[in-house]
């Protein structure tokens, strides 16, 4: 189900990220989930969430247990 906001990700996904790391995720799940509509509910969101994943690891990269922006190119 998509997020209304970043109050409402996963425990294991608001400690871990930054909040702006954690604004990308619900973006990005929430325009998968919308996306994969057709995909029945346990794959639709599975899939939502590998999305959310990427789009967070084109913007932050793990430097030890915590998440760090990533140099602009």
């Amino acid at each position: 189900m998509p997020y209304a906001s970043v109050e409402d990700l996963p425990p294991s996904v608001q400690a871990h990220l930054p909040l702006h790391a954690q604004e990308i995720y619900v973006a990005a799940f929430n325009n998968a989930w919308t996306e994969y509509a057709a995909r029945g509910p346990v794959q639709r969101e599975s899939t939502a969430h590998r999305v959310a994943w990427a789009a967070v690891k084109r913007k932050y990269r793990k430097s030890g247990d915590r998440w760090v922006p990533r140099e602009p190119d």
